[in-house]
Order: C-alpha cells, then structure tokens, then sequence
C-alpha cells in the first residue's frame, strides 16, 4: 500500500481512525491492531523498528496508543503524517465521549449496557495480553537464530531475560521503587549492553 500524496494521507487517517474506534481498553490493544495492519498487513513498518516505537511512545510522556500513533504517522509519511495519525487516532474517543456524555446517565443502569461492559472487559483483557505476548517475543527471543542453529540455548536473548528478571525482582520487592526508573535502567542498559 502507498502513502505517497494526498491519498497516502486519507489512508493514513482511515487507518488510525479506525484504531482509535475499535482500540477500547487502551494504548496496548491501539498497538496490537497498529502492529497487525501496518508491520503485518501492510509492511510498511518493520516488526523490529515497531517494538522499538512502541517502547519508545511507553517511556515517554503521554498515552501510548496516541505517542505511538504520532511515531508512526511521522515515521510513515514525515511531520504532516504524526499530525494526521494522531488526530485519526483521538478523533473517535472525541466523538464517543461527546455522545455517550449526553446519552450514557439515561442508559447506564439497563441490563444491556451492563452486558456489554462485562463482555467489554475479557475481550480488552486477550488484546491486552497478545501485546504483551508479541513484545516478549521480540524483545526475550530471538526465533530467527533458534530457526538457523535449532539449539534451545540460541532461543532466548540471554542479556535481556536476565535483565528481566532483575527488574521484575525489583518491582516486586522494592513496591516503592517509580517504574520509570525501572524504564530509564532499561534505556541505559539497552544502550550498554545491546
């Protein structure tokens, strides 16, 4: 698919548009259908440089789904392309909230909406759970060596599971320890050591 000229744009924005409609739950679940269309769907977009934009749009500032969607835009198509991903991906949520705003006190309480909130929360929860599932996959394996050499030793990136390890050690036993300086240790260690 091409990105060039106007239409370029137009379908960018359809794109992120549609993310924005359907990502509920999220910045993750925003990043499972940004990954499933534009690295796997589209190839625009590698499936290496797309977890390295996403753990660069977790550690900065601001919702991830919509620093990811700017990343891309710009990445994609330069400035002009983060402005049009971005306000393609909030557009939605403006419209939704605007709507359910005026409508949703009138209707909260049906069995029907309630319904749909309790089916909402399991479907979040397994979009939720195939970002987690495809970053360890990039960042903790490396599954192009294991297909070369079939040696169970080459299908984990050793540095980075330990690391891993450690952080998830200090976050569980250290409770007061900022998760951002669990980020800014990955950061430096990702330069370090890889």
């Amino acid at each position: 698919m091409e990105f060039m000229g106007f239409l370029g744009l137009v379908k960018l924005f359809g794109i992120f548009f549609y993310v924005g409609l359907f990502a509920i739950g999220g910045g993750l679940v925003a990043a499972t259908f940004m990954q499933q269309i534009l690295v796997e769907k589209y190839a625009v977009i590698s499936a290496e440089k797309f977890y390295s934009m996403l753990a660069i749009s977790e550690s900065t500032p601001g919702p991830i789904g919509i620093n990811l969607a700017t990343y891309c835009g710009t990445e994609i198509y330069g400035p002009l392309g983060g402005i049009v991903t971005t306000f393609g991906e909030v557009l939605p949520s403006l419209i939704i909230i605007i709507l359910v705003s005026r409508f949703f006190f009138n209707f909260q309480n049906k069995p029907a909406v309630q319904s749909a909130f309790s089916g909402l929360r399991p479907a979040t929860g397994g979009l939720i759970l195939v970002a987690m599932v495809s970053v360890f996959m990039v960042s903790l394996l490396d599954i192009p060596l294991f297909s070369q050499t079939a040696s169970l030793a080459d299908l984990f990136r050793w540095k980075s599971l330990i690391f891993y390890a450690l952080c998830l050690a200090v976050v569980f036993r250290f409770k007061k320890v900022h998760p951002v300086f669990v980020v800014a240790a990955g950061a430096v260690f990702g330069i370090v050591f890889l």
